[in-house]
């Protein structure tokens, strides 16, 4: 099992202690209407029928836009979690961006496969579909999850590579000095890092840049708490 964490809540809230007001203007999102067709889509793409499954790996894990008829810890192969997608809203500022997760090309990637019920598909995924496709910042994919009872076929969200928020592979301590001085009005980029990890190890997940970067972070915050700043953005 992962060490305890060196971040916490507690942590988190003393560095950000100041409510940040939303810029709408930070970040425009798509409209149920604009976001429509590329959801025809993807069902369309969908082989078969069956069971309808989604891959979590990051802030779905612990707070799902549906309700799971049954979840399983999945891999998926040829993609890893990293924190490599810019959120100049919510949880972060333009002055001050943050990070949110997304599956870059690579690797393999730990997570949950949801069992999604629900007899219209389209009413089903909307939520999720909303949650995740208004910003550009994903691409969706039916990609194969392996579980314990099986190979599924799960949607997941993949980062959109010619999105002006994709960051490219920065280092963890060029994301970490991002994350400890970002905030918006959801709340610091480190809560969403903390619950990240926090939910990784309920279920008992460890990935190492997950926990390389919470380290780096707590670190951060413990500075400016002693009179240092936290790292500002360029």
């Amino acid at each position: 099992m992962p060490r305890p964490l060196d971040l916490s809540l507690d942590l988190i809230a003393r560095a950000h202690a100041v409510p940040v007001a939303d810029d709408e203007s930070a970040l425009r999102l798509l409209t149920d209407e604009e976001l429509g067709p590329g959801l025809d889509r993807i069902i369309e793409e969908r082989a078969g029928g069956g069971d309808l499954w989604v891959f979590a790996y990051g802030s779905l894990m612990w707070r799902p836009e549906f309700s799971g008829a049954e979840s399983r810890i999945g891999t998926v192969r040829g993609f890893h979690r990293r924190f490599c997608l810019l959120q100049r809203r919510f949880r972060g500022t333009p002055e001050r961006p943050g990070f949110v997760l997304a599956l870059d090309r690579g690797g393999l990637c730990k997570g949950v496969a949801f069992r999604l019920a629900g007899a219209d598909l389209r009413e089903t995924l909307m939520p999720v579909w909303r949650r995740e496709m208004r910003g550009k910042g994903y691409v969706a994919r039916w990609l194969p999850v392996e579980t314990h009872g099986g190979t599924v076929s799960a949607l997941t969200f993949l980062v959109n590579r010619a999105s002006d928020r994709y960051s490219g592979r920065l280092t963890d301590t060029e994301i970490a000095d991002k994350i400890a001085s970002a905030c918006g009005h959801m709340g610091p980029s480190a809560e969403y890092l903390f619950r990240t990890v926090e939910a990784c190890a309920r279920l008992g997940i460890h990935d190492r840049h997950l926990w390389s970067l919470q380290a780096l972070v707590a670190e951060r915050l413990r500075a400016c708490e002693g009179g240092g700043a936290v790292a500002t953005q360029d």
